[in-house]
């Protein structure tokens, strides 16, 4: 189940413009390494949670050895990794340097294990992080009304 909460956003090219709706995505558990690990080593049953972890350590550093070396790395249903570079502009082609490269990132494009998401997802509607806290505090404090405007201010 993916819970999610709605927000209100407005374009910060046009301020004239009404703000819009949308749904944003409320993390309901930071699954560390470990448990990660646990969970698939639960699932396969054939491999201790040793050699789970060892294997993606492994891949890992794997994975960043090859795309320090500029390879694309294919990892089937999982997907596709490589890097794109952040850069300042220089005033011509001549001008630009190494120095000119600001930072390295990661792209990772989905596999087909990953198709189909929006179809296979069930979604619950959840309160604002701002509005979950603020009844928090309310409750704490005893009392039996939020102000959800001054919570969010």
């Amino acid at each position: 189940m993916i819970n999610y909460s709605v927000c209100l956003i407005g374009n910060p090219q046009d301020e004239m413009a009404p703000e819009k709706a949308y749904a944003k995505a409320q993390i309901s558990e930071v699954m560390t390494f470990s448990k990660f690990v646990r969970h698939i080593a639960d699932h396969n049953g054939v491999y201790s949670r040793g050699t789970v972890q060892g294997v993606i350590s492994d891949m890992c550093e794997c994975l960043v050895e090859m795309l320090l070396e500029g390879k694309k790395v294919q990892l089937g249903e999982l997907g596709d990794f490589w890097i794109s570079l952040s850069s300042t502009g220089a005033e011509n082609l001549k001008a630009f340097t190494a120095a000119n490269i600001k930072g390295i990132n990661v792209v990772f494009t989905p596999g087909t294990d990953f198709d189909g998401l929006l179809k296979k997802a069930k979604f619950n509607p959840v309160s604002s992080r701002t509005a979950q806290a603020a009844t928090l505090k309310a409750e704490k404090e005893g009392l039996s009304t939020v102000d959800l405007e001054a919570a969010k201010a």
